[in-house]
């Protein structure tokens, strides 16, 4: 693989988006767990 200096800021910015994304869907799945748990907890 070649190293591009064209292409050196992509990556990061790649994976910080990545990271981003990463997280956003890690805390939704905690919150929309814990709010299908507290939902079914009161309803039953």
């Amino acid at each position: 693989m070649t190293d591009d200096s064209d292409y050196g800021d992509l990556d990061v910015r790649r994976n910080r988006r990545v990271r981003i994304v990463a997280w956003t869907v890690i805390i939704a799945l905690i919150l929309g767990g814990g709010g299908a748990t507290v939902l079914t907890l009161l309803f039953g």
